[in-house]
């Protein structure tokens, strides 16, 4: 009878667990280790070649074309990480706060702060697009109704205002994820911590940065982590915004936007090379595990230590 109830439970966990790892390893694992199979070989269009061993890597990081557009592309991305750091995490986190104060209209402002994050991305880009039109977008029109109209510019015609044009329309799309996550971490506070504070100062910048943000330390581990896997994954908003190509003049270029202009090909790079576009998206998909990791194990110390 024992046995028998085993043998059904053991059934059962079976049942459970089998199905979501064989759909993982069709779809996760496999394409992944055969990314970094392809990287390996030689390509001729849809043909695979020979095995060439490292080459496809040194071509995308040290042979020109491919290592000036590699560069180029990375140091758009580091600059979209720290950019929305601050944009969206930052303010996320003051919008938290005067959320979670309960400030005039915060049940309001809960809502409309998270509504563009339910939003599709396409649609988010399409609509900035439409925003930042030169002639007619709203921003250029307020601008100069306001008499300001020495700052109306063509925000995604020039190679100075591009990149920071989309990182402000990502910034507006995603900024409800941290503040959800960070207001969830200051529901958690103790009110024993919180009317012990209350007597010691009424100050509310001492408040927020000596007692909410340390306590606040396990939702800033997730939405850094996640903050920088998604900085360097970019892809949709800037392919909206600016097209596979970056423009202008691959000012909005990107890790994405260059994986997938190099491994299908575009207008600019006409055929699909799938050697280095493969090398790159292994390239791509090594940094991003290796420093995210690193990120959450030294940020799950900080949680520690505080």
């Amino acid at each position: 009878m024992l046995t028998s109830t085993l043998t059904g439970r053991r059934l059962w966990i079976a049942a459970l667990v089998v199905p979501p790892m064989a759909f993982m390893c069709l779809f996760l694992v496999y394409p992944i280790l055969s990314a970094f199979a392809y990287a390996f070989y030689e390509w001729h269009g849809l043909a695979r070649g020979d095995f060439i061993w490292f080459d496809n890597f040194h071509r995308v990081l040290f042979e020109y074309p491919f290592s000036e557009r590699t560069i180029n592309a990375f140091k758009h991305n580091i600059i979209v990480f720290f950019a929305l750091m601050v944009l969206q995490n930052g303010v996320g986190f003051i919008l938290a706060y005067c959320l979670w104060r309960e400030l005039w209209g915060a049940r309001f402002h809960r809502i409309a702060v998270f509504l563009p994050v339910v939003l599709s991305t396409v649609i988010v880009g399409l609509l900035w697009k439409l925003f930042l039109h030169p002639l007619f977008g709203a921003v250029n029109v307020s601008f100069r109704s306001l008499g300001l109209g020495a700052l109306a510019q063509p925000w995604l015609g020039q190679d100075s205002t591009a990149l920071a044009a989309i990182i402000a329309a990502n910034a507006w799309h995603m900024v409800g994820f941290p503040t959800l996550v960070f207001l969830a971490g200051m529901q958690r506070i103790p009110s024993e911590i919180l009317d012990a504070v209350r007597m010691e100062t009424e100050s509310e910048w001492v408040k927020m940065s000596k007692i909410v943000w340390p306590l606040v330390a396990p939702s800033a581990t997730v939405v850094f982590t996640l903050l920088f896997v998604g900085a360097f994954n970019w892809f949709e908003l800037p392919f909206v915004m600016a097209g596979i190509d970056g423009s202008p003049h691959g000012a909005t270029d990107v890790l994405g936007l260059y994986f997938y202009r190099t491994a299908f090909g575009s207008m600019s790079a006409s055929a699909e090379n799938f050697g280095p576009g493969s090398a790159l998206a292994v390239l791509i998909f090594l940094f991003i595990a290796v420093i995210s990791s690193v990120i959450t194990l030294k940020l799950r110390k900080r949680e520690i230590q505080l």
